[in-house]
């Protein structure tokens, strides 16, 4: 019986709004998957271009690894920020404090969660929205 060397991967979470992005990193060649689709066949290039941003960022180094992540919920925009949050916190787990403050001093939200939401609309004139209210005249 051959017993198989143990894997060693990362696992990192990255979150906006409602959308949910899981990533997996281990070692390889440097292929990255979303959804089980290959980054680089993303239709849109301005969402598949915020999804590589962290990649772009570390130049070369996070060639060495495979990273497969799975996202669902939000939007398209939601998803994008969510997949591009879980890829820079595990490239920073990997690569050091070095990168971690490169990301950092970039862009907060590559690795910090954004708690803002939409506010609620109130009860009586909830098709109105969440703040307005209807207009007095002063005479």
């Amino acid at each position: 019986m051959v017993s198989k060397k143990a894997e060693k991967a990362i696992f990192t979470t990255g979150k906006r709004k409602k959308a949910v992005a899981r990533a997996r990193f281990r070692e390889g060649k440097g292929v990255v998957k979303v959804n089980k689709k290959p980054l680089s066949l993303m239709a849109n290039e301005i969402i598949r271009l915020k999804m590589q941003e962290p990649l772009i960022l570390t130049g070369d180094a996070w060639k060495k690894y495979n990273i497969s992540v799975n996202v669902k919920g939000g939007g398209m925009m939601g998803q994008a920020e969510a997949v591009r949050q879980a890829i820079a916190k595990g490239l920073a787990q990997l690569l050091g404090k070095a990168t971690k403050d490169m990301f950092m001093e970039y862009d907060r939200n590559l690795l910090v969660y954004d708690p803002r939401r939409t506010e609620p609309h109130k009860p009586p004139h909830s098709s109105w929205g969440p703040r307005r209210y209807k207009q007095r005249s002063k005479r």
